[in-house]
């Protein structure tokens, strides 16, 4: 492939612009003719001079562009102008908007843009049909005599050595034609990004679009993470257990490949439902856990890899069933990652789940904690791992918090959660933008 050279781009440049502005004199025409019937109505007597006196022509024109201002307001307007631009002016992706003028201050621009581009179009257009002929005859007129035999309307002789000075006349139009398209051109495509590009109301709507979409992608990693990961953590512990004791305790071997059927069953199935929303988008329909249903199972499971858990659930808390869902699936997700660290990070250290009721002044909380004695090595470790941090997000998406560290060889994680959806309404919009930003911005 050969490298273009430059000054074949700043041709094609100036070749494509002159085509955007010939576009712009197309796009005059209807607005012009409107303007011209109008007047032979009004001023019939004015009709004759359209077309054979400029003075006529230029009111014509005049009058025809708040014409063209008033069909820039068309919303979907803006989006053929800036397909146009982008192409012709050759402008880099996301600088125009491709969508049409939702608001006024849209609108008002690309009413701005349609006027500049037609009304400059318009004038470069005549230029362009006028100046080549009469350029030509220019630079004919010392060698053919039979144009000179002919009255011309120009201040020049036509006979003696200021005969040469035509085709310097000649040359000199096209110059300036040329000029003019080139600094049109310019002119046009230095305003494209200002009144063709997204307004801040645009770029705001896509800001709020853009953090949707990273709140639902990373709630979708979140739950990948939890149900996925901790069934992959689960049955490898579960195998290695029933492994270790294969010759001397057959019952536990059958307890855990039951556990390991089970845990793979209910993985695939909450893989299948995150699949779901994935493919037919975020209101496709996805059964989530919740501790009433599911917290007996998860702790049975974990036992079968041979670990001690103790469960207690403050009666304060009443019937398990009754919790809100998203507070109710919230809590096992905490639970479950707590089970998972301590079966990867402490294997065969007991661990305590507590679900506890507790006042603040923000009203009720439900409190979970998930603690296991650990070794200096595990009680040490990072903090910000992918499973702690998406139970940060997920308490904060709540409006309650979450804390996770090592304290006197004892590895904690907490996280209270209010109890009272209403309590937490107000404040999950605002979360969940804050929180999708800061993922966007996270390298």
């Amino acid at each position: 492939m050969t490298e273009r050279l430059p000054g074949r781009g700043r041709v094609r440049t100036l070749a494509l612009r002159w085509v955007h502005l010939l576009q712009g004199g197309a796009l005059l025409m209807p607005f012009y003719l409107l303007v011209n019937v109008g007047i032979g109505v009004v001023r019939p007597d004015m009709s004759q001079f359209l077309n054979t006196r400029p003075g006529p022509q230029f009111l014509a024109y005049g009058l025809s562009l708040p014409l063209v201002a008033a069909a820039g307001l068309i919303p979907v307007l803006r989006a053929l102008e800036s397909a146009a631009a982008r192409t012709l002016c050759e402008l880099p992706g996301g600088t125009l908007a491709l969508g049409p003028a939702d608001s006024w201050a849209a609108r008002r621009r690309s009413a701005v843009w349609f006027t500049l581009h037609v009304g400059l179009g318009g004038l470069l257009s005549g230029a362009s049909l006028a100046v080549p002929p009469m350029a030509v005859v220019l630079l004919a007129f010392p060698l053919f005599p039979a144009l000179r035999g002919k009255h011309w309307a120009w201040p020049w002789d036509h006979a003696g050595s200021a005969l040469w000075t035509a085709p310097v006349a000649g040359f000199a139009l096209l110059a300036a034609l040329v000029a003019a398209v080139y600094g049109a051109g310019a002119l046009l495509a230095r305003c494209a990004p200002v009144l063709l590009g997204p307004t801040p109301a645009d770029r705001l709507a896509a800001a709020e679009r853009r953090a949707a979409d990273l709140a639902v992608r990373n709630r979708l990693a979140r739950e990948l993470h939890d149900s996925v990961g901790h069934a992959l953590s689960a049955v490898s512990l579960q195998a290695g257990a029933a492994r270790r004791v294969l010759d001397g305790d057959p019952e536990f071997v059958r307890q855990a490949l039951a556990a390991i059927e089970e845990t793979s069953r209910d993985a695939v199935a909450e893989l299948d439902a995150v699949l779901g929303v994935l493919r037919e988008g975020e209101s496709a329909p996805a059964t989530g856990p919740s501790l009433a249903a599911d917290l007996d199972a998860l702790v049975a499971r974990t036992r079968a890899t041979g670990t001690e858990v103790r469960l207690r659930v403050d009666e304060a808390l009443g019937p398990l069933a009754l919790l809100d869902a998203q507070v109710s699936a919230e809590s096992f997700r905490v639970v479950q990652e707590g089970l998972s660290n301590a079966l990867r990070h402490a294997p065969g250290a007991a661990v305590d789940v507590r679900l506890e009721r507790q006042r603040s002044p923000q009203g009720e909380l439900l409190a979970v904690t998930v603690e296991n004695a650990a070794s200096g090595a595990a009680v040490t470790r990072a903090s910000g791992g992918r499973g702690l941090a998406g139970i940060a997000e997920r308490a904060a998406l709540l409006g309650g918090t979450a804390r996770a560290g090592g304290e006197d060889g004892v590895w904690r994680l907490t996280a209270r959660l209010p109890l009272a959806p209403a309590e937490r309404e107000a404040s999950r919009p605002q979360r969940a933008v804050r929180e999708s930003t800061r993922q966007e911005s996270t390298p």
